[in-house]
């Protein structure tokens, strides 16, 4: 493995989700685990939830650095987002309800069966 292969599979890894804010996590993190508990939100909605959870941070900051770090994964295709406006909404994408639509096996093409 070269190391430009190793390189693309650090940058472009699974997105970690912290289970606890920890406040000697890194500022990603910090983004990341306001995003999980808000689900969907703005850059300012994830410094809010980051307040809530650590009086002490910089809520300025925040707001700055989420921004950022929202968008960078965004690009990389880690998370989603949606723009209206001027404004991106961000979430995790993730499965919250069951799928509850069922198959009509006559309806699938040939060997899928």
């Amino acid at each position: 493995m070269s190391s430009t292969d190793q390189d693309f599979r650090d940058e472009f890894k699974p997105l970690h989700i912290p289970a606890h804010y920890m406040p000697a996590d890194s500022d990603e993190d910090k983004i990341i685990y306001a995003l999980a508990q808000i689900e969907e939100g703005t850059p300012d909605d994830v410094a809010t939830e980051i307040s809530k959870h650590d009086s002490a941070v910089d809520l300025e900051y925040f707001k700055t650095k989420a921004a950022s770090v929202l968008h960078i994964l965004y690009e990389k295709g880690l998370i989603k987002g949606s723009t209206v406006g001027d404004t991106t909404t961000y979430n995790l994408s993730k499965i919250t309800r069951a799928n509850d639509g069922a198959v009509d096996p006559e309806l699938l093409a040939p060997g899928l069966d």
